[in-house]
């Protein structure tokens, strides 16, 4: 850019030829002004490696000033220098360069552990979590069991036991750090009773009880990460099988005593160990009766059968439960109740802005989410009865969110699902609600948009009020104008008169 104020002639040229601006010997722009103190600019644009000499030439008719192109110093790309950028542009550059390499090891971390979770979520489908093959174990009461780990330790391995739902940890190893160590749960059920094979990490229990039946299961994790699970059942001392019985908070659930009451039949069931009677029934005497506080209200029996019925299930009703028939012979049944809480309902929200024209977007935005505080879950979009995506969890207490794009205009069902092995809960997609486009409709935008729509019909309301207002006085006005001139005119023609 050559510039000056000047009441002359400015050219760009190449070469030098008073009194023009040339390249070479050639005038390649130029712009001629008769006015005092103005200020001429004319532009160029040059190739960076340009090798011709270029000259801006100001000139009048007596005289004039030439400024030679140094190309080599206002013409470099900086490519290779920071000099050339003023000290604002080198600190920006500086600035950038530093983000870039910043930005590059975020993503190389990422790959990285993006390829770790993929290798691991591949781990675990082929023998983690959801591929696991649960091996069931027998074992009469007051024997000793041994859960295999069926490998041998490594000097980085770390094995953790963990027992039940909700998973609770019983024992761990850590070779590196030569810990091999036991823990009981709060119920103590376990004292004295666990024993850990350092070579393979096995786990032992000794002078098992009824109490120790249910899910166990074992994760080492060394160069990859292995899972088993074990079903473990404890048989009675006089070969009584143990049931699972699994139930959700809240619901009812019913212990089957698989046979129909004879009338010198005398059924007693317990709770717990101590055992405690909480209910019983004496068909020839005609007694069927609940006594304990704990179940008050919540235990119905069956008088054909004597199932026992807990109906509004707790937490605190988990346990193990007995039931003794005495008739002809003696028979004896047991049940392990677990309680799982209960799973809450997702709620689906739309992701689109609020009140926002079909032609802006062609699909609605919707989420999918549910805080849930179960093991094992599973969050999932279905169309129809098909399943479009869907996010598993084995942690408690985690919150999980789940997207999903449809059209404005699609008819098809959608339902949201959140369900662990025992239950389930469904929440069915209102597109119409969700998904319109509020071109004809104020309830459909968000409750700020809502209130400065109302703020602004209100203004809107008063300024017309104001208006009509102004105009009914001025019609007010200029009639009671009239009307005096008219009083004043008929006074004065009596005047005159």
């Amino acid at each position: 850019m050559c510039s000056n104020f000047k009441d002359a002639a400015l050219r760009f040229a190449s070469g030098v030829r008073a009194p023009e601006c040339t390249s070479g010997i050639s005038v390649l722009s130029s712009i001629s002004v008769s006015d005092l103190s103005i200020s001429l600019s004319l532009p160029l644009e040059v190739e960076y490696q340009d090798k011709n000499t270029y000259s801006c030439v100001l000139n009048n008719p007596i005289s004039n000033q030439t400024t030679h192109l140094d190309i080599n110093t206002l013409c470099h790309t900086c490519a290779d220098s920071v000099h050339c950028c003023g000290p604002t542009e080198a600190v920006i550059r500086l600035v950038l360069s530093a983000l870039v390499g910043v930005a590059t090891v975020i993503i190389v971390v990422y790959e990285i552990r993006s390829r770790r979770a993929e290798r691991d979520q591949a781990n675990i489908h082929t023998s983690g979590l959801f591929g696991v093959e649960v091996k069931s174990v027998s074992v009469t009461e007051g024997d000793s069991v041994t859960l295999n780990s069926e490998t041998e330790l490594q000097t980085h391995d770390l094995i953790m036991w963990t027992f039940g739902r909700p998973e609770t940890l019983i024992a761990h190893i850590n070779k590196k750090d030569k810990i091999f160590s036991t823990s009981d749960v709060p119920d103590g059920r376990f004292r004295d009773r666990l024993k850990l094979d350092h070579q393979t990490g096995s786990l032992i229990i000794t002078n098992t009880t009824t109490e120790h039946a249910g899910r166990y299961q074992l994760t080492i994790k060394g160069r990859r990460k292995i899972t088993y699970r074990f079903s473990v059942t404890v048989y009675g001392v006089f070969g009584v099988e143990v049931k699972s019985v699994s139930v959700t908070e809240g619901d009812s659930v019913t212990l089957n005593s698989e046979t129909e009451l004879q009338t010198h039949d005398l059924i007693m069931w317990t709770f717990g160990r101590p055992e405690t009677l909480i209910a019983v029934i004496d068909k020839e005497a005609g007694i069927f009766s609940i006594s304990d506080r704990r179940f008050r209200d919540r235990l119905k029996l069956d008088h054909q059968t004597g199932s026992l019925t807990i109906t509004n299930t707790r937490t605190t009703d988990s346990g193990e439960y007995e039931v003794t028939i005495s008739g002809m012979t003696e028979i004896t049944y047991r049940f392990s109740v677990s309680l799982n809480a209960r799973l809450p309902v997702p709620v689906i929200i739309s992701n689109s802005s609020n009140c926002s024209s079909s032609s802006s977007s062609s699909n609605c935005s919707l989420g999918c989410s549910s805080v849930v505080n179960v093991s094992h879950v599973t969050l999932s979009w279905y169309k129809g009865i098909s399943v479009l995506s869907s996010i598993s969890a084995s942690d408690l207490s985690i919150s999980l969110s789940l997207p999903l794009e449809v059209e404005y205009q699609d008819k098809n069902p959608y339902s949201c699902v959140l369900n662990n092995p025992i239950s389930n809960q469904t929440t069915h997609l209102d597109i119409n609600t969700l998904c319109h486009t509020c071109a004809d409709s104020v309830h459909c935008c968000g409750p700020t948009e809502a209130v400065i729509r109302l703020v602004l019909s209100a203004l809107v309301g008063v300024a017309t009020v104001i208006i009509v207002l102004y105009e009914i006085r001025g019609l007010i006005y200029k009639r009671c104008v009239r009307t005096k001139e008219g009083v004043r005119r008929s006074l004065r023609n009596n005047w005159d008169l």
